[in-house]
């Protein structure tokens, strides 16, 4: 587990060369001048992130800021923007949605934000072969939507629907889906569009496992602009909500439900408290533990034999895109989100797994003060997010090794590193990087 407590280095801290005014006159000539932004206001929104979710990074903002931001609207443009900042040796920081949570589309060493949320074209839908080929800014809400309309579904999407495929890939873990596909570096990506950071950079297509280096690591080796990802044929998805009295029932009902075939495209669970903070819904009764599941139509009575024998009642069965999009966005992190809205300033959480979260989930509580858990279901396993009432930075850390007593994998959402094949990604992009310029800041200290 990384345990980063330390601001970044100044921005602007590598390449003492850098030409910045060159960089946007290169890009204003290249884009023109609306697409190229150096107004507060546009740097001040490429400084930030989903990471407001963490006490302990926000302590730090801000962490980085931008001198350029740049809209780029075909991916065709993307090569020529990195060869300009090559060649002015400004760093670059790709950015989709910039919804995660963990400040890695901060700019720690300012230089050029890469913003492609404009490359928006869904190039190929192949329900026979089971792919889509889309671009990097493409939301995977519209995604997953014009899938439907082929029949087709992706194998997962994030909780945070409004992000982008290029985002998802390389700053995402798991998601909606996760169940039966694991996270979305084991094999849910056959192919990947990327640039790097070469003089003379042009797009390069890669395939199979020469992709994977490239997803969930925060594009310090090459800049994502298309991908081709894996579908499946649309399944009839029912979202089912439960309530019960305890939470301790609710999570060994999810422990079941989880295992139920066909498999559940999703399963989540909170306390009375939790569910109480989110958004007002009659299938979420006050006071009540919630249990919120997206399941194939063939598995809905054997989910209801589940809930009915841990004592629970089915709230409701819902059908649809958008309900089972709605349940969606009630997992992974934003239970945490909405239970910080509703109490400022008073919690942050910690990643966790295992099966002795449901096993010994009132010791896993009381690790952090008000310890309330939020459980997911995975591939084959239990995590979630260990929510407790913060107050300093090594006390949230001091729970770490309880946490890890009691047999549960943590990991810290604390941190803006590299922490999935850390060596070999170094290794790579001392080639496809020679100069150190994407997202640089990343490596462990």
């Amino acid at each position: 587990m990384t345990r980063t407590t330390t601001p970044a280095p100044p921005p602007g801290a590598p390449a003492a060369d850098r030409d910045v005014a060159g960089l946007v006159d290169d890009l204003t000539a290249l884009l023109g001048p609306d697409l190229v932004l150096t107004d507060d206001r546009s740097l001040d929104k490429a400084s930030v992130d989903g990471s407001y979710l963490s006490p302990i990074l926000r302590a730090q903002w801000p962490i980085g800021r931008p001198e350029v931001v740049c809209r780029p609207t075909t991916v065709e443009q993307v090569p020529a923007v990195v060869r300009a900042a090559v060649r002015r040796r400004v760093p670059v920081t790709s950015r989709g949605k910039g919804t995660g949570n963990y400040g890695q589309v901060v700019p720690l060493h300012g230089g050029l934000v890469l913003d492609l949320t404009a490359l928006r074209g869904i190039d190929h839908v192949d329900p026979e072969a089971g792919v889509v080929t889309a671009e990097a800014g493409v939301r995977m809400l519209t995604l997953e939507k014009r899938l439907a309309a082929h029949d087709s579904q992706l194998w997962m999407y994030p909780s945070t629907v409004q992000s982008t495929l290029g985002g998802f890939l390389a700053g995402g873990s798991a998601g909606t889906g996760t169940i039966v596909h694991g996270r979305n570096h084991e094999g849910f990506v056959e192919a990947l569009d990327v640039v790097f950071a070469h003089e003379d950079a042009e797009i390069v297509h890669l395939e199979g496992a020469d992709a994977q280096p490239f997803v969930h690591t925060y594009g310090v080796a090459g800049i994502i602009v298309r991908a081709t990802v894996r579908i499946e044929p649309l399944q009839d998805w029912r979202c089912v909500y439960a309530s019960f009295e305890d939470h301790h029932d609710a999570f060994a009902a999810v422990q079941k439900v989880h295992r139920v075939s066909p498999a559940p495209r999703l399963c989540s669970a909170d306390g009375a408290h939790v569910a109480s903070c989110l958004p007002a819904d009659e299938a979420i009764p006050a006071g009540r533990a919630s249990l919120r599941a997206i399941v194939d139509a063939a598995a809905v009575g054997q989910v209801e034999q589940i809930v009915a024998a841990a004592g629970g009642v089915v709230e409701a069965v819902r059908r649809g895109v958008n309900e089972s999009i709605k349940v969606s966005t009630l997992s992974y992190n934003h239970p945490t989100h909405w239970l910080q809205k509703a109490e400022p300033d008073t919690w942050f959480h910690m990643e966790v797994q295992g099966d002795a979260l449901v096993e010994r989930l009132d010791e896993v509580e009381a690790v952090y003060p008000g310890g309330t858990l939020h459980l997911e279901a995975g591939h084959g396993r239990m995590f979630g997010m260990l929510n407790g009432h913060f107050t300093t930075a090594e006390a949230a850390y001091a729970g770490v090794a309880a946490l890890e007593d009691l047999g549960v994998r943590v990991h810290s959402p604390h941190q803006y590193r590299v922490d999935h094949g850390t060596e070999g990604v170094r290794a790579l992009a001392a080639g496809t990087d020679p100069y150190g310029l994407l997202n640089p800041g990343r490596w462990e200290s």
